[in-house]
C-alpha cells in the first residue's frame, strides 16, 4: 500500500523513517530543493549558521527516534550537554545564567538574583511534576482524544488558567516571570493566551538540560536523510504536493506538481493550510510566526558570550553564537521581536556592539521565512485553551489522513515535533 509522506521537515523525515520501519513503503515529497525545513543550515563566505534551532531539550526523542529506525543515533551523530540553557540579561544590568539538568543548580543561580527567589523558583517548577508525567504519559507519548482521553489529563488541558496569571502570582521578581515567559513570548505568543500548563516546558528544560550537535543541528537532518536511503524511502524533493484527493471521502491519492500519485495513507507534515481538504477544519487557526533572525559573520574581537543569550527588553533580541566560522571569526545569529529598526543597531543599544566587527550578512525576515520553509516552525499560535482542540494531529477529520509536524503539536522545537511523528506511527501500526 501507498504512504506518503507531505514535508521534508524533521517532522515529516522521522514520519517517514517510523512508518518504513513498520514495513510501510514510504514516499516523501519535498518542495524545496533540500530537505531539512528550519533543520537546516546557511553558508556565506566561509561562516555557517544553524537556520532555525541551535539546540534541543529531551534529547530522548532524538535517541528514541534513531533506535526505533534502526542504529542507534550515537552511531550517526553526537549529542552534546550544554552548560546553560541560555543567559538572561535584564534592563537593571542583572543577569542570570540558567542552568539545565539540575534542580539544586538552577535554584542556586536564581537565588543569587534575591533572597528569596530561588525557593520561589523551585515551587513553581516542582508544582509542574504531576502534569508533566500525566501529559508525558497520556498526551504526548500516546494518541489522546478529547472525548476518549483520561479524565484528569482532559481536566488540565481545559484549565482555564493561562500562564500569565500563573507567573503573577508565583513570583514577585518581574525578572522571573520574563524567564518563565521568555519561550512562548520568543516564539510570538501573549502570555495571557498560553494554557498555564504549558509551564511544564520549563520542568522539561530543568530535568533534561539542554543539547546540541557539534558542527550544527542540520547534522541530524543528514543523519535522518541516511536513515531513510537504508530504509528504502522514495524521496522527491522539489515537488509539491498540491492536495489530498479523496474517494468516498477517504484519501486515494495526492496531487503534485508533478502529477497524481496514489496514496491510501498520507501524513501532513506541513502547515494544514496548504492542503485544501485539510484547511477547513484548520481556518480557526493561526500560525505562530517566527521573529526576525540576522546570521552575522564577525572578524576581530567580540564579547565572549554563552551559547544563548536573552536580552529582555524592548525589543527582546536574542543572540546564538554557536555557529561555525574562519579562524579568528565568530559566526552568530541574532533573532528580534518587536524591532523597529536595524537588529544589529537594537543590539548595540542593549550593550553589545558588534557592529563595527561585521564582515558579512544574511537577514530573512519572518514571511521570507515561512515562504522559504513553506509554513512556520513554531506551530499554531495560542489563542487560549481552546486552541488545543482546535490543532490537528495524529489524527484529522479526513480518514487516511494523518498530521504530524509543528502544527500537530502544542508547541515548537525537535522534542514536541518528534514525538508527534511517533504519534502518527502508533496510530497508523504496522504495515
Amino acid at each position: 500500500m501507498a504512504r506518503v509522506v507531505v514535508g521534508g521537515g524533521f517532522g515529516g523525515l522521522a514520519s517517514a523513517a517510523r512508518l518504513a520501519k513498520l514495513g510501510h513503503a514510504v514516499t516523501l515529497f519535498e518542495r524545496a530543493d533540500t530537505l531539512g525545513g528550519a533543520l537546516s543550515s546557511v553558508t556565506r563566505d566561509g561562516f555557517t549558521w544553524d537556520a532555525g534551532p541551535t539546540a534541543t531539550v529531551l534529547p530522548a526523542v532524538v535517541r528514541d527516534l534513531f533506535r526505533k529506525s534502526g542504529r542507534p543515533v550515537e552511531k550517526e551523530l553526537e549529542l552534546v550537554p550544554l552548560d546553560l540553557l541560555r543567559e538572561h540579561r535584564f534592563a537593571d544590568g542583572s543577569r542570570l545564567g540558567l542552568p539545565g539538568g539540575s534542580r539544586a543548580a538552577q535554584v542556586s543561580a536564581v537565588e543569587a538574583l534575591g533572597s528569596g527567589l530561588g525557593e520561589q523558583w523551585a515551587r513553581y517548577l516542582d508544582a509542574y511534576a504531576e502534569s508533566w508525567e500525566l501529559l508525558r504519559r497520556d498526551y504526548l507519548e500516546r494518541p489522546w482524544h478529547p472525548d476518549l482521553g483520561a479524565r484528569e489529563v482532559t481536566r488540565l488541558l481545559g484549565s482555564r488558567e493561562m500562564l500569565a496569571k500563573r507567573l503573577r502570582g508565583a513570583f514577585t521578581d518581574e525578572r522571573l516571570r520574563l524567564v518563565a515567559g521568555h519561550p512562548f513570548v520568543a516564539d510570538g505568543h501573549d502570555p495571557r493566551n498560553v494554557p498555564a500548563w504549558q509551564g511544564v516546558a520549563a520542568y522539561a528544560e530543568q530535568r533534561f538540560g539542554a543539547w546540541t550537535v557539534p558542527g550544527g543541528m542540520a547534522a541530524i537532518t543528514s543523519a535522518l536523510e541516511r536513515r531513510l536511503a537504508t530504509r528504502g524511502v522514495e524521496v522527491r524533493i522539489g515537488v509539491e504536493v498540491h492536495d489530498v484527493l479523496l474517494r468516498d471521502g477517504r484519501a486515494v491519492a495526492v496531487s503534485t506538481s508533478a502529477g497524481d500519485v496514489d496514496a491510501d495513507l498520507v501524513v501532513c507534515a506541513v502547515d494544514p493550510r496548504r492542503l485544501p481538504v485539510l484547511a477547513p477544519h484548520v481556518r480557526r487557526t493561526m500560525p505562530a510566526l517566527p521573529p526576525v533572525v540576522c546570521h552575522l559573520g564577525l572578524e576581530g574581537d567580540v564579547p565572549d558570550l554563552p551559547h544563548h543569550v536573552v536580552l529582555h527588553g524592548d525589543p527582546l533580541l536574542e543572540v546564538r553564537t554557536g555557529g561555525l566560522a574562519p579562524d579568528g571569526a565568530h559566526a552568530w545569529t541574532l533573532h528580534g521581536r518587536g524591532l523597529a529598526e536595524d537588529v544589529v543597531v537594537a543590539l548595540a543599544r542593549q550593550g553589545l556592539d558588534v557592529g563595527s566587527r561585521v564582515v558579512t550578512r544574511v537577514d530573512r525576515s519572518p514571511r521570507e521565512l515561512v515562504e522559504a520553509w513553506g509554513g512556520s516552525p513554531l506551530g499554531v499560535l495560542w489563542q487560549g485553551r481552546r486552541t488545543t482542540r482546535k490543532r490537528l494531529g495524529p489524527g484529522t477529520p479526513v480518514p487516511g489522513v494523518y498530521a504530524a509536524g509543528a502544527h500537530a503539536v502544542p508547541g515548537s522545537g525537535l522534542p514536541y515535533v518528534g514525538l508527534s511523528a511517533a504519534l502518527v506511527a502508533q496510530a497508523v501500526g504496522p504495515a
